[in-house]
């Protein structure tokens, strides 16, 4: 997943540690991965995407 230069409409991150966290909470992915397909809550979901910054 390569980082883009527009964010992702309607999509907030709060991991600011993250390679595509952007001012305003935005994600500047190009796309997303959420992962967890036996998750029954919030918490036990994962953002895939997530890359530290270096």
């Amino acid at each position: 997943m390569n980082k883009q230069g527009n964010v992702i409409f309607g999509v907030k991150c709060q991991a600011e540690k993250c390679m595509y966290h952007t001012i305003g909470d935005g994600c500047s992915a190009s796309q997303i991965l959420v992962e967890n397909k036996n998750a029954c809550t919030s918490c036990e979901t994962e953002c895939k995407t997530f890359t530290p910054k270096q």
